[in-house]
């Protein structure tokens, strides 16, 4: 097994930082759609393990990475709690019932992980007896399934889910904490089921004051990890910037920043926590020798310990298989 990963997780001295990339499987690989195609639909892509393990093992094959990261998706718990889950092409996920009303949390039951998302850790159990790389598992944090399943869909300005915290703060935070459980025992199961790490993704708490993170996310993400053990526990959110004197108390074993962050300036307010990131997506658009170079700066930037070289977000459709090769191939050239 490959243990690049879990040295840097451990911030024990590496001669290079490890690389993975969040969405390593999907659109940008036309291998991708073929197997979607056979599943029939995204979710049933998701729910198929043979097929789930099929899309996680196809960046495997293409570059030389250091960790890959179960195919699957964060609303799948909101799913299995009883929720009409969709996509649909050009808008993505959209719950054609969101949750408007109190009454309506009445009505979400507490999914058993092993009966209501048994093709999550099937998938795991198919993949670590295949790959020779660590296997990340992941959740939506607390936060943002709750903006989610508010909302009905992804959105600029979140104005329904903001204004449900405002008028039924008492029943957010009930939510808030139902969610926590959940996503702390699907986690657990995950790692049960043979995965190296875990990571939380809050990809809407990037959206909040900094008041309003240190209210309704960070405690119910701080839950979430509090109740997995066993393996590196990471926490993710978009445009953290405002809240890095607020994130460490999260107590995960090591963040995961966007590209809007200051990898340096992070390093010295987390102190000696491990950290993952953090390229522009969009970079991978550009010619070689650009990719190379803001690879060389980042790494640099984040130093010679507890660093894990990844995108700041996902890797998106539009981008060149050979931009991500010069991305991998210009971190596997480096050397402390």
């Amino acid at each position: 097994m490959n243990d690049l990963l879990s040295r840097a997780l451990n911030s024990e001295p590496i001669e290079r930082p490890p690389v993975w990339f969040m969405r390593q499987a999907g659109r940008y690989l036309p291998e991708y759609h073929v197997t979607r195609a056979e599943a029939g639909s995204f979710l049933g892509l998701c729910r198929a393990p043979k097929l789930a393990a099929e899309v996680t093992l196809q960046p495997l094959r293409r570059f030389p990475l250091d960790a890959s990261i179960v195919f699957n998706d964060i609303l799948v718990p909101p799913a299995a709690m009883g929720m009409d889950l969709d996509f649909v092409a050009g808008k993505g996920p959209v719950f054609a019932d969101p949750i408007r009303d109190v009454a309506q949390l009445k009505g979400l039951k507490k999914p058993v992980i092993a009966e209501d998302m048994p093709h999550v850790l099937e998938t795991i159990k198919l993949l670590v007896a295949e790959i020779d790389v660590p296997l990340f598992g992941f959740a939506g944090a607390p936060y943002t399934l709750a903006a989610y399943m508010i909302e009905g869909s992804g959105s600029r300005h979140f104005e329904h889910v903001k204004a449900f915290s405002m008028h039924h703060p008492k029943e957010f935070h009930m939510l808030l904490d139902t969610l926590a459980d959940i996503c702390a025992e699907y986690l657990q199961a995950q790692v049960d089921a043979g995965c190296s790490a875990v990571q939380l993704f809050d990809t809407w708490a990037g959206d909040l004051s900094t008041d309003a993170f240190e209210k309704w996310a960070l405690p119910y993400a701080k839950k979430a990890l509090a109740g997995v053990s066993g393996v590196p526990r990471l926490y993710f959110t978009r445009n953290a910037a405002p809240y890095l004197h607020l994130i460490k108390g999260i107590e995960a074993d090591a963040y995961a920043m966007d590209w809007h962050v200051d990898i340096a300036r992070a390093r010295k307010q987390l102190g000696d926590v491990p950290i993952m990131g953090n390229m522009d997506p969009l970079t991978l658009n550009g010619p070689p020798e650009v990719i190379k170079a803001e690879v060389h700066r980042i790494i640099r930037a984040a130093g010679p310990t507890g660093h894990v070289f990844n995108l700041g977000h996902g890797v998106l459709p539009i981008t060149p298989i050979e931009g991500v090769h010069a991305m991998v191939d210009a971190v596997r050239e480096w050397r402390w």
